[in-house]
C-alpha cells in the first residue's frame, strides 16, 4: 500500500476512534464508529488474496449490521425519552439492543463467529489494529453506558465469552486463531466488571492491550504463524523466547505478572458485591484458556528446538531488526508491584 494511503487510513482510524470518545450525540458516535471501521477495510483487504477480500467483506457486514443495530436503538431511545444523549439511555430496548450491538462489534461470544475467521483471513499486523485499537470505540460507549445496561445481560455473555473463549482455543494451531479465542475470553472479563467499578474495568482494558500488542509484535519480528514455529525460536534469539514465555503466562493470569492482577481484582470485587457464585464459575472457566496459554508456553520454552545444521548455527546471523517492542513486554510483565495504587 502507497505510504500516503496508510497514513490516511491510520489517521481515520484515530479520527474515527476520538470523534466517538468525546461526543455526547448518538449520531456523532455512530459518524465515529462508520468512519473508523471504513478506515480499516482498505487495510484488511491490501492483500491481493481471495482470503484477504473474504475477511474484509465479512468485517464490513458484521460491523455495518452492529452499526444499524446500535442507530435502531438510539432511535428507540430517543422516541420514548426525547433526548439523543449518550448517557441518557433509559429504555430496556433500546439498552439491550445497543448492548447485543456492541458485543456483536467486539467480537464477543455467541456473536464471536466472525473473529477468528477475519484475523486468519489478514496479515499479522492487520490482526493486531483489529484486537486492540478497534476494540476501543465500541468500549467506549460501553464505558459511557455501562450505568444503564442490564447487568444480567452482560454477566450471561461475559460467561458464555470466558467459555467459548477458552474451549474453542484449545484445539487450535494457527496462532491468529488463538489470539481471537484469547480476545473473547479478556472481553467476557471485562464485561462482568463494567457495572462495577469503571476504574477496573479500564486497568482490565490496559492489561490486555498491552499484552496482546507484545504478543503480536514478537509474531511479526519472528513471522510466526502456528503453534509449531513457537519451538523454532530459541536458536533465533533466546531473548524473544524467555520473554515470549513469561507473556503467554501473564495473559494466562499467573503471579506474580501482570495479567494476575486485573482477574485477582476483579474476582474480589465480585465477591465484595455478593457475587460468589458468578466469581466462582468465571474463575473455573478461565482454566480452559490458561490450558492453552501453558501448551503455548510449554512449546514456545519447554522443547528442545531442532539440531539441524542450519537451526543450530541461526545464532551466528546478526538481526539488523531491532528489538523495539521489548519495552511493551518489560511493562506488560512487571507492573504487578504497583497493584496497590491501582484501586485508588
Amino acid at each position: 500500500m502507497n505510504p500516503i494511503i496508510s497514513s490516511i487510513m491510520l489517521s481515520n482510524l484515530a479520527l474515527g476512534l476520538i470523534i466517538t470518545a468525546t461526543s455526547n450525540h448518538w449520531l456523532l458516535a455512530w459518524m465515529g464508529l462508520e468512519l473508523n471501521t471504513l478506515a480499516i477495510l482498505p487495510i484488511l483487504a491490501k492483500q491481493h488474496h481471495p482470503r484477504a477480500t473474504e475477511a474484509a467483506t465479512k468485517y464490513f457486514i458484521i460491523q455495518a449490521t452492529a452499526s444499524l443495530i446500535i442507530m435502531l436503538s438510539s432511535t428507540l431511545n430517543a422516541w420514548s425519552t426525547g433526548t439523543w444523549d449518550i448517557t441518557q439511555l433509559s429504555t430496556y430496548p433500546a439498552t439491550a439492543s445497543l448492548l447485543l450491538a456492541l458485543s456483536m462489534k467486539l467480537g464477543l461470544a455467541p456473536m464471536h463467529f466472525w473473529l477468528p475467521e477475519v484475523m486468519q483471513g489478514t496479515t499479522t499486523l492487520s490482526a493486531l489494529i483489529i484486537t486492540t485499537w478497534q476494540k476501543l470505540p465500541p468500549m467506549t460507549l460501553l464505558y459511557l453506558t455501562a450505568d444503564q445496561l442490564p447487568f444480567t445481560i452482560m454477566s450471561s455473555l461475559a460467561i458464555v465469552s470466558v467459555l467459548l473463549g477458552g474451549w474453542s482455543g484449545l484445539n487450535q494451531t494457527q496462532m491468529r486463531k488463538i489470539m481471537a479465542f484469547s480476545s473473547i475470553a479478556h472481553l467476557g472479563w471485562m464485561l462482568v466488571v463494567l457495572s462495577l467499578s469503571q476504574k477496573l474495568f479500564l486497568l482490565t482494558l490496559t492489561t490486555y492491550i498491552l499484552m496482546t500488542a507484545s504478543i503480536f509484535l514478537t509474531l511479526i519480528m519472528c513471522t510466526l504463524k502456528t503453534t509449531k514455529d513457537l519451538g523454532q525460536m530459541w536458536p533465533t534469539s533466546p531473548t524473544i523466547t524467555t520473554t515470549t514465555m513469561f507473556t503467554l503466562m501473564s495473559l494466562g493470569g499467573l503471579p506474580p505478572l501482570i495479567g494476575f492482577l486485573p482477574k485477582w481484582l476483579i474476582l474480589k470485587e465480585l465477591t465484595t458485591n455478593y457475587l460468589t457464585p458468578l466469581a466462582i464459575i468465571l474463575a473455573l472457566l478461565s482454566l480452559l484458556s490458561l490450558m492453552f496459554y501453558i501448551r503455548l508456553t510449554y512449546i514456545t520454552s519447554l522443547t528442545m528446538s531442532p539440531n539441524t545444521t542450519n537451526a543450530s548455527t541461526k545464532w551466528r546471523f546478526k538481526s539488523n531488526t531491532p528489538l523495539y517492542f521489548l519495552p511493551v513486554t518489560s511493562i506488560s510483565l512487571l507492573l504487578l508491584p504497583l497493584a496497590p495504587l491501582f484501586p485508588t
